[in-house]
């Protein structure tokens, strides 16, 4: 995201979203809202940074709880995945109409597991760049973020 924390936050706050919390410079942000459906909070945040950012950054809402039992549920630890190993998590804003049969690899990245609208990856780094980043794309197409299990823990710690 090409937008600084402190833009990003007041524009938030400019849609009337209370206790923002920008996590790292990753485009993350933590709020609370009134009740509302995900798409409805999506919907008001984009138009927020279209407002006040002149630009709209695609948008994935998860309330904060649902993080937590995510993190709290380890999807990792039924696979066994290197030390070197990235942990990635790929949060998908519809649920998908096809599940594609898992696991799949490619160049040192592998699609693990799918849980709703949450995709488990992990990945190798390797000369070849972000190989897993395509192979999300082509699985699941572009209407997703993909975030380190490091960054959605902070997250969930909010």
């Amino acid at each position: 995201m090409n937008a600084n924390s402190a833009s990003l936050k007041r524009a938030f706050e400019s849609a009337g979203f209370t206790d923002v919390k920008t996590i790292r410079s990753s485009g993350n942000v933590a709020f609370s809202a009134r009740a509302a459906s995900e798409a409805s909070l999506q919907r008001k945040a984009e138009a927020a940074m279209r407002q006040h950012l002149g630009t709209a950054f695609f948008t994935i809402v998860r309330p904060i709880d649902a993080l937590r039992e995510l993190i709290a549920s380890d999807p990792y630890r039924a696979f066994r995945l290197s030390r070197a190993a990235k942990r990635i998590v790929t949060f998908l804003r519809d649920q998908p109409t096809s599940q594609p049969a898992l696991p799949i690899h490619k160049d040192g990245a592998r699609i693990l597991l799918m849980k709703g609208r949450e995709v488990f990856s992990a990945y190798v780094p390797s000369p070849k760049g972000p190989v897993f980043m395509a192979l999300i794309e082509q699985t699941f197409g572009k209407d997703l973020t993909t975030r380190t299990w490091d960054t959605v823990d902070k997250v969930a710690r909010v």
